[in-house]
């Protein structure tokens, strides 16, 4: 079902937000609406990853027990 979501909100994005009749008229999402889509996906396909990109360590130095 996620899937699905992911898939319409991108097929959304990419169509026209407006279009009319016989004219031929169509409008075009505006740019920051296209951003804003394609980060909230991006986020989305981060956010299944095992590895969340911060990684702590802790270093011991040689002979140190």
């Amino acid at each position: 079902m996620a899937d699905e979501l992911d898939d319409a909100i991108r097929e959304n994005a990419q169509g026209p937000a407006k279009a009319a009749g016989d004219s031929g008229s169509m409008e075009q999402h505006k740019l920051p609406d296209q951003i804003a889509a394609d980060k909230y996906l991006a986020s989305k396909e981060a956010a299944k990853s095992k590895r969340r990109g911060l990684v702590l360590n802790k270093f011991v130095p040689p002979g140190a027990e």
